[in-house]
């Protein structure tokens, strides 16, 4: 129960910064803001991340059930989508493998930077 309280802490405090940031920068959505600072906290160890894996594995296990409106706002503009329908696959599936391929190069840049052995003095 301890570790529910503190993940909802801490997501609301990301999500309340986000907000303050959005309010002063623009830009991107406050709740984007948010997310940015609670990967940021977690990395940089201000929130422990044992005590918010078990919420958030539970969030993301029942995250359908945020995606029921954005079906609703499908069935909505269905005319939408049978006019520009095909154009609207493509956009997704080339965007979709542009964000993979970059995340993909980010990750093994840093990935393999991180992971290579230090090389001893004793080796030359």
């Amino acid at each position: 129960m301890k570790n529910i309280i503190y993940t909802i802490m801490a997501i609301s405090i990301c999500l309340i910064s986000g907000r303050m940031l959005y309010s002063v920068i623009g830009g991107l959505p406050a709740s984007l803001y948010g997310m940015i600072m609670y990967c940021l906290l977690l990395q940089l160890g201000w929130f422990n991340p044992d005590k918010v894996q078990q919420a958030n594995q539970w969030g993301i296990k029942h995250m359908g059930i945020c995606f029921i409106p954005a079906a609703v706002g499908v069935i909505n503009h269905f005319e939408l989508f049978q006019r520009h329908g095909y154009s609207i696959v493509a956009i997704i599936l080339v965007t979709t493998f542009i964000l993979i391929t970059f995340v993909g190069i980010l990750a093994e840049k840093y990935l393999t930077k991180r992971s290579k052995p230090a090389v001893d003095a004793e080796d030359y």
